[in-house]
C-alpha cells in the first residue's frame, strides 16, 4: 500500500500568532523532562508552536522523546495536521513516532491515514509492536477495510501478539464492524470472560439485526457494567424493540447499575417511539437527581422526546433551559412545535435562529416548511422554500417539494401542486403523490384523483393506502359502484389494509389495542364505556362516515366496525384508568380516519378531557370539540 510523499493530511498547518504571549522561557534552561512536561500541560497549539520553534533552534527538534511528547500533544490539541508535518521531517523515525502518529489520526478519526502510514512503517522495516497493532486494527474496523485487517491479524498471529488482550479486542471488533460475525464470535471465544469483549459482540449483533444473538450474550455476563448494559439497551433500540429496551433499563436499575448519558439518551429515544410520556419524566427526574449535565446530546434527546410524546411546553421548557443550543437544538424544536400544531411559534423560532447567524441545514427547512403547511401559511412557505438555495445554498431536496405539495394541498390549489410535481428535477415519490391524492380527496377532485392513483399504479407503486384513498374519493362522490371495484382490484391483488393498532400508556405501561380487541384484561369495562360514549356523541349530532370503511357489508354492520377502530378502544380504557381531567394520550401507527376525528373531538367535548393523538403523520390535540390540525392531515 502506497503512502504519499508529502503529507498536507488536514489542511494546512497552523501558523503562530504574530502577537502571542504564550512564548514559553527559553528552553535552554530545562532538562528534557521538564521540556516533556511543558509540552504536555500546553493546551493551545500557539504554545506548541513556540516550543517548536525552539526546539528547531537549539537543535532539538529530533530527539526522539521530545518529538513523541510534541505529537501526542498535537493530537490532544486537534492539531493532526502540523503534527504529520513533525513527523514528515523526523529522521529515521522508531515504531513509537510512528504509534503517535498512527494514534493521533485514529483518535481525529482519519482512519485511511492511519491505514496508510501503517504500510509506510512496514515498508520501512519498522516492526509493529502490540500497542500499534491495537491501534492499527482501530482503524481497519472504523474504516471497514476488511481485507487489511485481516493482514494485521495474520502479522499479530505470525508477532505472537495475539495474546495481548487488547489485539484481540480490535480483532473482535473488526470482524463485528464488518459483518464477519462468524470470525469475530471465534476470537471471541477464545477469550477469558472479558465484559469489554461481550459488549463488543453484543454491539455487533445488535448492528447485525440479530437481537437474540446479542441477548444470548448478554445473559452470559455475570457482571454487567453501564457500558454493557448500554449497549443492549441501543441494541433493542436500533433494532425497534422499544419495550425490551425500557424493561432492560428497569432491570439495570433493580441491579443498581448507574446509567451514564448514552443510556439516557438511548432510554429517551425509546420512549419517544413508543409516546412513553411517564417514563421520559421519571428519566428526566432521575438525571436531576444524580446532577446528570443537561448538555447538547441529553438535551436535544430530550427535547425529542417530549416533543414526540406530545408534551410541547415541557420541551421548550428543556429548550429554554439549555447553556448550550447548536443547529440540531433548533431544527428539534421547530419539528416539535410544527408536529404539534404549534406552527407560529415554529416559524417565529426559525426566524430568531437565522437572526443568530446560526446556518440551517435541510432538516431546519423541512421543520420551517412543515410548519407552514401546517398552519396553512402559504406566502411565507414560498418565502423559505425560495430562501433555501438563493440564501443559504440548500438544493431543495425531494422532502422539501413534499412540504410544498402539502402546503398547497391543504388550501386547496392542487393545480399548482400537481404542476410543482410536474416541473421539479427530480421524479416524484409515492409518498408525494400519496399527500396529493389525500388532498383530492379532502377537496374532491375526483379527475386528478383518478390521474394520480394512474399515476402511481404505472410506476409500480401503488399500494393498499393508494387504494383505499381512491375508493374513500369515489365514495364521497356517492359513486359506490367504482368504489367497491377498487376494492375488487385490492382483493385479486392481494392487498390488505394495514392493520391500524394504538397504544396507550397508563402507570408506566405500555397497553397496546388492535381493531376490536378483546385481549385486555378490562375489555368489559372498555366496552362498557365505548357504549356510553357512542351514545353521548350521538346527542351531540354525530353521524359515522361509513365510507371510510372499505369492506362490502350492510350500513349497520360499518357503523360496528367504525367503533371499535383501535384508538377508540385505547381512548376508552384511558378514560376508565386515569382521573377526571388528566390528559390522555394515545399513538397510533396509521393515520386517524376521518370518523375517529370527528368522535374523538367530541369524546374530547363531552368528557372534558384534552386528548392527544399520534398518527403517522403528526400530532392531534382534541380540546373543547376542535383539533390542532384544523381538520386537515
Amino acid at each position: 500500500m502506497a503512502f504519499p510523499a508529502s503529507l498536507p493530511f488536514s489542511g494546512p498547518s497552523p501558523k503562530p500568532h504574530p502577537n502571542s504571549n504564550s512564548n514559553p522561557k527559553s528552553l535552554k534552561s530545562l532538562d528534557q523532562k521538564q521540556i516533556i512536561l511543558l509540552l504536555q500541560k500546553s493546551k493551545h497549539i500557539k504554545q506548541l508552536l513556540s516550543i517548536h520553534a525552539q526546539l528547531i533552534r537549539n537543535g532539538l527538534s529530533q530527539d526522539p522523546f521530545l518529538v513523541f511528547a510534541l505529537l501526542r500533544s498535537c493530537s490532544k490539541c486537534h492539531a493532526i495536521g502540523y503534527a504529520s508535518r513533525i513527523f514528515h521531517y523526523t529522521q529515521k523515525p522508531n515504531v513509537y513516532l510512528y504509534t503517535a502518529l498512527v494514534d493521533g489520526f485514529v483518535s481525529s478519526g482519519n482512519y485511511l491515514d492511519a491505514i496508510q502510514l501503517y504500510s509506510r512503517m512496514l515498508n520501512d522495516s519498522i516492526a509493529p509492536d502490540n500497542y500499534l497493532m491495537a491501534s492499527i486494527l482501530k482503524a481497519c474496523g472504523s474504516q471497514l477495510a476488511l481485507r487489511e485487517g485481516r493482514e494485521v491479524h495474520g502479522r499479530a498471529l505470525k508477532l505472537g501478539f495475539i495474546s495481548n488482550r487488547l489485539v484481540k479486542l480490535r480483532i473482535v471488533e473488526l470482524y463485528g464492524n464488518s459483518g464477519e460475525l462468524g470470525d469475530a464470535r471465534q476470537v471471541f471465544e477464545e477469550m477469558p470472560e472479558d465484559v469489554v469483549a461481550s459488549t463488543v459482540m453484543i454491539s455487533s449483533y445488535s448492528g447485525q439485526g440479530l437481537v437474540e444473538e446479542a441477548g444470548a450474550v448478554f445473559g452470559g455476563v455475570r457482571r454487567k457494567d453501564t457500558v454493557c448494559w448500554t449497549a443492549m439497551i441501543d441494541g433493542f433500540v436500533r433494532n425497534g424493540e422499544m419495550n425490551r429496551a425500557l424493561e432492560a433499563f428497569r432491570r439495570m436499575q433493580g441491579e443498581n447499575v448507574r446509567p451514564n448519558e448514552v443510556t439516557i439518551v438511548c432510554v429517551l429515544s425509546a420512549c419517544s417511539q413508543l409516546g412513553a410520556l411517564e417514563i421520559g419524566r421519571w428519566v428526566h427526574s432521575y438525571m436531576r437527581k444524580y446532577e446528570i449535565e443537561l448538555n447538547l446530546f441529553v438535551g436535544n434527546a430530550l427535547i425529542n422526546m417530549y416533543s414526540r410524546c406530545g408534551s410541547i411546553d415541557e420541551a421548550h421548557k428543556v429548550f429554554d433551559e439549555m447553556k448550550d443550543r447548536d443547529v440540531i437544538t433548533y431544527n428539534t424544536m421547530i419539528s416539535g412545535l410544527s408536529m404539534n400544531g404549534r406552527s407560529r411559534q415554529a416559524i417565529e423560532l426559525f426566524r430568531v435562529m437565522i437572526k443568530l447567524r446560526l446556518r440551517p441545514t435541510n432538516v431546519t427547512f423541512v421543520g420551517a416548511l412543515n410548519a407552514c403547511s401546517h398552519g396553512g401559511l402559504v406566502d411565507f412557505g414560498f418565502k423559505i422554500f425560495d430562501s433555501m438555495a438563493r440564501d443559504y445554498r440548500v438544493e431543495p431536496q425531494i422532502e422539501h417539494y413534499g412540504c410544498m405539495v402539502d402546503l398547497l394541498g391543504r388550501v386547496g390549489r392542487l393545480d399548482e401542486a400537481y404542476d410543482l410535481i410536474r416541473t421539479m428535477k427530480m421524479p416524484p415519490d409515492h409518498v408525494m403523490l400519496g399527500t396529493l391524492l389525500r388532498a383530492c380527496k379532502m377537496h374532491k377532485d375526483l379527475e386528478l384523483g383518478e390521474h394520480v392513483v394512474k399515476v402511481l399504479e404505472d410506476r409500480g407503486e401503488a399500494d393498499s393506502g393508494t387504494y383505499v384513498l381512491l375508493s374513500q374519493v369515489y365514495a364521497s362522490f356517492g359513486k359506490w359502484k367504482e368504489a367497491a371495484q377498487v376494492r375488487a382490484k385490492m382483493k385479486e391483488a392481494g392487498m390488505q389494509k394495514e392493520p391500524g393498532c394504538s397504544s396507550i400508556e397508563v402507570n408506566n405501561e405500555i397497553h397496546e389495542f388492535l381493531l376490536g380487541d378483546i385481549r385486555h384484561p378490562q375489555k368489559e369495562r372498555i366496552y362498557k364505556k365505548l357504549d356510553e360514549l357512542n351514545r353521548l356523541i350521538r346527542l351531540e349530532g354525530y353521524r359515522p362516515e361509513k365510507e371510510v370503511v372499505l369492506q362490502d357489508i350492510e350500513d349497520g354492520e360499518k357503523e360496528g366496525a367504525l367503533a371499535i377502530h383501535s384508538e377508540r378502544l385505547a381512548i376508552c380504557y384511558g378514560l376508565i384508568s386515569t382521573e377526571p381531567g388528566t390528559t390522555i394520550r394515545v399513538m397510533k401507527n396509521l393515520r386517524v380516519c376521518y370518523d375517529c376525528h370527528s368522535v374523538i373531538k367530541l369524546i374530547a367535548k363531552t368528557t372534558r378531557r384534552k386528548i392527544v393523538v399520534r398518527d403517522r403523520n403528526r400530532f392531534h390535540h382534541f380540546e373543547n370539540g376542535a383539533c390542532s390540525c384544523g381538520d386537515y392531515w
